[in-house]
């Protein structure tokens, strides 16, 4: 028994690594175009981001076909394949020397990328009780892979260039691959077993059960979509705003920690930005503990509500801040924002049956990572003709929106038998 448990625990610490390196590796790019290529290659913010916009694409468009074969073949080996893949295509992008190829090696990492949710998560919530906190851990690592991203990448400008910060992850991840292949070998190398298929239920409750059905199964795409796009604007974003909205605080401490001795921090401004951008994604994510908890007791509407409402007041009062006030708003805004991330999860974990529960978190996936992509290219247009203000504003507007459908789900969610009905 204490073999077994031990084993689900180093099992659940590889897949929550997954987790950590599926968002880093995916923006690296984020950091390396705001404090280095725009310089480095002399192209605007705005224009690079079109180079990341594909890669978003695969990652939102091969997640369906990623969940599909894990449920035919093995979820297992499927994170196999993503851990080593995803790795070999990061170092591969370090070794870019246009835009163009590094677009084609972050569209070949956004395939990879792809492997890790429906998979991933289709494991979590079958294979554990107490889903919503599992899936709060697991998205804590996901948020700390957010946030050393901007870390690790800012350090590696300022300590052996953009590259780097490439092919230091990928490599990891290629280890972390063979590692987990020697200890789920026995599951990685056979075929993935169904579990038993769900029970129905009688037919009188068949209209009522599929309105209900129907009713939340729209509120859980359409809020998808739109929290979607509130993440990735803020995570991706975040490096940018804070390298024009919090250089006197970067500056104040860089000098602050070169009077103190640390040898080369007066010019290591990448470096702090990418710190400060790290302490506000990390604190942030510590949300998730807290909403794991009260969706396990509580259920996720109430949840949901506290959560969008938070993003509106702070995406509110954002606009024109500065400095110490910006870095406070920024902070709460994005609790709100990674706060919201496992409750659709814990959701369609509710209420989809185990045997196509990867394909439905697939389909999902697709609807977040395409939003991802479009957020790309929307974060260009706002910012290139009215700067983050704007951006904010829109951010507000859109968690508005995610408060109002969230009102409209039931106090109770549809079971599985009521799905398969």
């Amino acid at each position: 028994m204490t073999r077994d448990m031990n084993r689900d625990r180093i099992h659940f610490l590889f897949l929550n690594i997954g987790h950590f390196l599926d968002h880093l590796l995916t923006l690296v790019f984020a950091t390396v175009a705001a404090l280095a290529l725009s310089r480095e290659w002399g192209l605007g913010y705005g224009e690079l981001l079109k180079y990341a916009t594909p890669g978003f694409f695969a990652f939102g468009l091969f997640s369906w076909p990623a969940g599909w074969l894990a449920d035919k073949w093995s979820r297992e080996g499927m994170i196999a394949v993503f851990f080593v893949g995803i790795g070999a295509a990061s170092i591969a992008t370090a070794f870019a020397q246009t835009p163009l190829q590094v677009g084609i090696g972050l569209f070949i990492v956004g395939i990879f990328a792809a492997i890790y949710h429906p998979v991933g998560l289709a494991i979590v919530t079958q294979r554990w009780k107490n889903t919503g906190m599992r899936l709060a851990m697991n998205g804590i690592w996901g948020n700390l892979g957010v946030a050393t991203a901007a870390l690790i990448t800012g350090y590696f400008i300022d300590h052996g260039g953009w590259r780097t910060a490439f092919v230091v992850p990928g490599i990891f991840s290629i280890v972390v691959g063979v590692l987990y292949t020697v200890h789920q070998w026995s599951e990685v190398s056979t075929a993935h077993q169904k579990p038993p298929a769900p029970v129905t239920v009688s037919a009188t409750q068949t209209a009522d059960m599929k309105a209900l059905v129907l009713r939340v199964t729209a509120i859980v795409f359409l809020t998808t979509a739109v929290s979607s796009l509130v993440f990735q604007s803020t995570t991706f974003a975040l490096p940018k705003i804070f390298d024009e909205r919090l250089q006197g605080i970067a500056t104040d401490m860089t000098q602050w920690l070169s009077a103190s001795g640390v040898a080369a921090a007066k010019g290591d401004i990448a470096t702090m930005l990418g710190a400060l951008t790290f302490v506000v994604f990390a604190v942030a994510s510590i949300a998730q503990l807290v909403v794991g908890s009260l969706l396990d007791r509580l259920g996720p509407r109430k949840v949901f509500m506290i959560v969008a409402a938070i993003q509106v007041v702070f995406f509110a009062a954002m606009p024109g801040l500065r400095d110490a006030w910006a870095l406070a708003a920024a902070l709460g805004f994005m609790l709100g924002a990674f706060g919201q991330i496992p409750i659709n999860d814990f959701m369609i974990g509710k209420m989809a049956s185990g045997e196509a529960r990867a394909r439905i978190y697939g389909v999902r996936y697709v609807v977040s990572f395409t939003v991802f992509a479009l957020a790309l290219p929307m974060i260009s247009f706002v910012y290139g003709n009215y700067g983050f203000d704007t951006l904010f504003r829109l951010m507000a507007s859109s968690a508005a929106i995610i408060f109002i459908a969230v009102a409209c789900l039931p106090a109770r969610l549809p079971t599985p038998a009521t799905v398969s009905a």
